[in-house]
């Protein structure tokens, strides 16, 4: 994977997730991000797209609605975005909806070929009672060193929100793993909202894979905090809990400043030589937070961990990160 592709891949990321504003004022941050000149959307939605859905058997118009939350990763040298897309039907709001991941190919980072029919969506397998009738949203995607693509995502059954893994090797076929805190103290996080899983990745031989750090994969995750969790296998996970067993956050929303309102895991955090830096989504509490941005105005925001103990904050970027014009 060349640097053009990985700055493409982080670019394309806050450039659909709505990133902006002020430049890098750390020496450990990302960026600073450019535009393409005369930018335009790549991935819009289509209510001409159909596909018979193996729930109903009806043929639907799976990405009537909307298209957004997008995930990327180099295959064979293109580009690969994963994108949430949602059936138009009748209800306004995100979330009343029915979702499915479809895919994008590029070879430039400009003009993107669309997949007719969605990569990925709930049937009739051992993930519907999850996954339907919401369905899958939210993807985030690493690569292991041996080759497997691992998908984290938002499973929506409209009750709880769940984050879950899937595992393929194509890109194609993939293989449900299931919600990832299930089993988990008898799934003790199982029934409670989790979502946003990204897996700490780090550059080898340039190409990005999941990283182990202490002989763990490591994955941040969740909204409005962000919480932790580690893995031996990128499919269990066990969340990183205080000493009286409750979740312990490792980020949160700040009074004061643009992420006030919540934070989220972003794309996957990236092992550097300075440590881990997470990419995340910042919402605004107009009350308590910046004025000028509005409320719940979302930007996005940079955060530094320890590359030994990824629970140990070392700094945080005190304005939102901009994408700058050609």
């Amino acid at each position: 994977m060349n640097k053009f592709f990985i700055s493409t891949i982080i670019a394309l990321l806050v450039s659909v997730l709505g990133y902006s504003q002020e430049e890098l004022e750390k020496e450990w941050m990302m960026g600073p991000f450019e535009r393409f000149e005369e930018a335009k959307p790549i991935i819009q939605k289509d209510s001409l797209s159909e596909f018979e859905d193996p729930m109903t058997g009806e043929v639907i118009r799976w990405e009537s609605m909307a298209t957004f939350n997008p995930a990327a990763i180099v295959k064979d040298n293109k580009i690969h975005v994963l994108y949430r897309a949602e059936e138009k039907l009748g209800e306004k709001e995100i979330g009343g909806h029915t979702s499915r991941i479809g895919l994008a190919i590029s070879a430039d980072g400009k003009e993107y070929e669309r997949k007719k029919e969605p990569i990925f969506y709930p049937a009739d397998d051992s993930q519907k009672e999850f996954e339907w009738t919401g369905g899958t949203e939210d993807p985030r995607i690493v690569e292991t060193e041996e080759g497997t693509y691992v998908l984290t995502y938002t499973q929506w059954n409209r009750e709880y929100p769940r984050l879950a893994v899937a595992t393929s090797t194509d890109l194609k076929n993939w293989e449900k793993q299931g919600p990832i805190f299930e089993e988990w103290k008898d799934g003790k996080y199982h029934d409670t909202e989790t979502k946003s899983g990204a897996i700490v990745t780090e550059l080898q031989d340039g190409k990005l894979v999941a990283a182990k750090i202490n002989g763990k994969y490591w994955m941040y995750y969740g909204v409005p905090h962000i919480w932790l969790a580690s893995s031996d296998d990128l499919v269990n996970w066990e969340p990183v809990e205080d000493y009286e067993g409750n979740l312990a956050p490792v980020l949160s929303p700040r009074p004061g400043y643009f992420d006030s309102w919540l934070v989220e895991a972003g794309p996957p955090p990236v092992l550097t030589e300075d440590g881990i830096v997470v990419l995340y989504n910042a919402g605004n509490s107009q009350n308590i937070g910046v004025d000028h941005l509005g409320n719940r105005i979302y930007t996005g925001g940079q955060a530094l961990y320890d590359s030994e103990e990824p629970w140990k904050l070392l700094d945080r970027s005190d304005k939102p990160f901009r994408l700058s014009s050609n």
